[in-house]
Formats: structure tokens, C-alpha cells, sequence
């Protein structure tokens, strides 16, 4: 069982910045943020592994940035130059063999 607890959202002006965190209860070797829009499907953020090697979704390319901090097992999401478009609930994810986990989820707002 995994648990996961995230931070951060709010929201925010066109062009400003927020900072998602999300703290696992045990140390996984790949997590990530997810997000879904009000009548669109979940899609992949970015992903990290415990490597450091990381994975984004196109969209936000250039304007967002994954981290992590393995010893603290937590990851962030730095989110600059934000859109309207970048409005959604951000879900934090992670898997153990077949089985996915997710946060409870946090809404981000860009609005002006």
C-alpha cells in the first residue's frame, strides 16, 4: 500500500507559477503528475524516475520542471509561464507492479 499526499495548487494569473508536491509514504522508483481538465481525460504531466530520469507531456515542455527528493521520497512539479489551459486537477501517481496509486488530487486555476 502506498500513500500519497499532495500540495500546492491554487490558483493563479496568466504567466505566474506554482509549485505541486507530492510525499509518498515508502521510497518508489517512478512517480508523476497527471491532470484532467473538466470533461477531458487524464493525461501525463511528467514522470521522474528515482534516477532522475524524466518524461513530459509536450504541452508543457519549456515550462515545467519534475523534480524529486529521494530521501524526503517526494517529488515536485514547478510549473512556470502558466496558461488557462494548464487549469485542472494535478494528480501525483505511482505503480507497484500492476497496480496504480493516486493522490487525492489538487486543483490549479489560471485564470485572470
Amino acid at each position: 500500500q502506498v500513500q500519497l499526499v499532495e500540495s500546492g495548487g491554487g490558483s493563479v494569473q496568466p504567466g505566474g507559477s506554482l509549485r505541486l508536491s507530492c510525499a509518498a509514504s515508502r521510497s518508489m522508483n517512478r512517480m508523476g503528475w497527471y491532470r484532467q481538465a473538466p470533461g477531458k481525460q487524464r493525461e501525463l504531466v511528467a514522470d521522474i524516475t528515482s534516477g532522475g530520469s524524466t518524461k513530459y507531456a509536450d504541452s508543457v515542455k519549456g515550462r515545467f520542471t519534475i523534480s524529486r527528493d529521494n530521501a524526503k521520497n517526494t517529488v515536485y512539479l514547478q510549473m512556470n509561464s502558466l496558461k488557462p489551459e494548464d487549469t485542472a486537477v494535478y494528480y501525483c501517481n505511482t505503480q507497484v507492479m500492476v497496480r496504480q496509486y493516486w493522490g487525492p488530487g489538487t486543483q490549479v486555476t489560471v485564470s485572470s
